[in-house]
């Protein structure tokens, strides 16, 4: 399998390319990003962007709200540097984590604002699960349309026209460029969010298998993306903060942490220095899993990428924990088979499709298991609901339904 010749990231990537010299396009971008961009001069259109929105309105803008060091930092931001009164929206994926709880909790209180925070459907979030790994060796379609559709939606009802993201897609993918101010609007929702599968496709493909409740299409409005002329009425601008700005991580970190007392916490499948990272999601390593089953790496490939472009790490030493480090069977899988009702094997002949090439896809036997169990790990809220099957295991019979469609 090729590799990026400045990173350690593979051409199974999504989006990935490679120059005639063997660097990956987002090596490149990051040296587009440090040595091209006049960062003075787009902190004066921020500057202008926040006066044109600040006081016209029942709230100056809105920021979409995980928990994680992004979304904290840019909540950070928006008060403490551009003096908006935003209103905060969450869009509770289900499976959150204690401390990502209390930092929550402690943001909100120690900068003083407003949060909507919105559960949807466990019931229909559990069908989206599965459908989507079944059709796309992915189950976090219902997590990724919901943190970009529903807050829309809340723009729309509450009439806030300006909304700020975190990281610009040219940080880690190849989708867009460092050179274009992209906004967040139906185009990119469809070419990145929702898996090429929309809410009205999604519902259609929806059966029994998990579970036999019924799912009406008003279900699905949190994932639907509001039609484009309705945006334009509403003249809704959705920005991502490091267009702006030089987005740094690390750096950002250090803010939240001494500004907000954020607090990292330890996630599978990762080294222990990047305790900031995915810590809002318990089921991250589980994620982080099967894209190492379909694409041949995890986590730890993409974190140490991002320090070996920004010199903080050599290559050599990446590698050196990408081979401790991904590729392990999480603990938290467990829950996850429970919570869908099927059994590991069955997992990985539905995930056997998606698998990109050159990678192939290790045999059961010879994945090896993760040596430690999060310290929450009893924390987590396990409670699956309302069972199709009494056993919570798909029987023999029922084997052939959780094959891809």
């Amino acid at each position: 399998m090729k590799y990026c010749t400045k990173c350690v990231m593979p051409e199974t990537a999504e989006s990935l390319s490679f120059d005639e010299a063997g660097s990956c396009s987002v090596c490149r971008q990051i040296e587009y990003k440090r040595e091209s961009i006049d960062w003075p001069e787009r902190r004066k259109w921020l500057d202008k962007l926040a006066d044109k929105y600040r006081g016209k309105y029942e709230y100056d803008c809105i920021v979409p709200f995980s928990g994680g060091k992004d979304s904290t930092f840019t909540l950070w931001y928006v008060v403490r540097q551009l003096k908006l009164r935003p209103l905060v929206v969450r869009f509770d994926h289900g499976f959150l984590r204690p401390t990502v709880q209390e930092n929550s909790i402690r943001t909100f209180r120690t900068l003083g604002v407003d949060v909507l925070h919105f559960t949807p459907n466990w019931q229909v979030v559990r069908k989206l699960m599965f459908e989507s790994l079944r059709r796309r060796g992915d189950f976090c379609w219902h997590c990724h349309t919901g943190i970009f559709s529903y807050p829309m939606w809340i723009a729309l009802r509450f009439n806030v026209p300006l909304m700020f993201w975190g990281e610009p897609d040219a940080e880690y993918s190849s989708f867009y460029s460092y050179e274009d101010i992209v906004e967040h609007d139906d185009r990119r929702f469809n070419r990145l969010v929702n898996l090429g599968i929309n809410s009205e496709d999604m519902l259609g493909m929806l059966d029994d298998t998990i579970s036999d409740y019924h799912v009406d299409p008003r279900d699905l409005k949190p994932y639907t993306f509001p039609q484009a002329v309705e945006l334009r009425k509403a003249k809704i601008k959705s920005v991502f903060l490091g267009s702006f700005i030089p987005w740094d991580v690390k750096e950002q970190v250090k803010v939240i942490k001494a500004e907000l007392g954020w607090k990292g916490d330890e996630v599978e499948g990762i080294p222990p220095e990047y305790d900031y990272e995915k810590i809002e999601c318990f089921m991250q390593g589980v994620r982080d899993y099967i894209k190492f089953l379909k694409r041949g790496f995890g986590r730890t490939t993409h974190l140490t990428s991002i320090d070996v472009r920004n010199g903080r790490m050599t290559r050599d030493e990446a590698e050196k924990l990408v081979a401790q480090y991904d590729g392990k069977r999480p603990v938290a899988l467990n829950i996850f088979l429970e919570f869908l009702g099927i059994s590991e094997q069955q997992l990985m002949e539905v995930v056997s499709p998606h698998v990109v090439l050159p990678h192939e896809m290790p045999k059961l036997d010879d994945i090896p298991r993760a040596n430690r169990t999060p310290w929450d790990y009893d924390k987590w809220v396990r409670i699956v609901g309302d069972r199709k099957k009494d056993d919570g295991q798909a029987d023999a019979a029922g084997a052939a339904e959780l094959k891809p469609h």
